[in-house]
């Protein structure tokens, strides 16, 4: 009824959010793509993986920007590009992988603008998890195996970065609440309540789809009703 199901998941680092996003995954009997895009972008643009892995989410020019931000035109673009510079083909692959992900299969994406490059995809929801500071430094901490003044300092540089890559290449801001469909705290649900959010938040969304479906159908139906005569 509603085709492939999308949810992109932005966060802060050490919110979670990649967790989160398999474990949703998992829930929905999907797959959960982050790093995984790597190696499915390299495989469909002929670009090799270390490519991905030393120009990942870095900004464009502005002249390359205004090229690939007319969605209309990827496919051309990336044809007729192969010249420019690694980062530009890097974001381009991917750009035109999350497409194609959501065109072929029900999935979850974790970053790189997923949101943005499936802005105008019908049955798409888009999640931002953020976390206090305090827990995000305890996992990051705990994760790396670093101090806790350490791994503040990379929560700082790290979410420095994903905003500026969200900012620059999007029409909206990165982690403001009014750029995505829900937000959540992982602090105040834990990991396995917030894929239970995103799952109430799917279940929800998708009953007011159908009810205004329905409604639509009922309004077509007297509308086509009126044209007849009784008589």
């Amino acid at each position: 009824m509603f085709g492939n199901r999308i949810v992109t998941i932005g966060r802060e680092f050490g919110s979670g959010g990649r967790l989160i996003g398999q474990k949703l995954a998992e829930r929905m009997g999907v797959n959960c793509y982050d790093k995984e895009l790597i190696n499915l972008a390299s495989k469909e643009s002929g670009l090799c993986t270390e490519v991905f892995e030393n120009n990942d989410e870095k900004p464009l020019n502005s002249f390359f920007y205004s090229l690939v931000m007319d969605t209309g035109a990827l496919g051309q673009t990336f044809a007729g590009y192969m010249d420019a510079p690694l980062n530009q083909k890097v974001f381009l692959a991917q750009f035109e992988t999350i497409q194609r992900l959501a065109e072929r299969e029900s999935c979850v994406i974790v970053g790189r603008c997923a949101d943005y490059a499936l802005h105008d995809y019908p049955n798409t929801i888009h999640v931002f998890i953020s976390g206090e500071m305090q827990d995000k430094v305890e996992r990051v901490s705990r994760y790396n195996n670093i101090s806790k003044d350490k791994a503040l300092d990379l929560i700082a540089k790290s979410d420095k970065k994903r905003a500026n890559y969200y900012n620059y290449y999007s029409n909206k801001k990165w982690g403001l609440a009014s750029t995505y469909d829900l937000c959540i705290n992982s602090s105040l649900t834990g990991v396995d309540g917030a894929v239970d959010v995103i799952m109430k938040f799917i279940e929800v969304k998708e009953a007011l789809q159908r009810r205004n479906e329905i409604e639509s159908m009922d309004e077509d139906y007297k509308e086509n009703s009126n044209l007849f005569d009784p008589d």
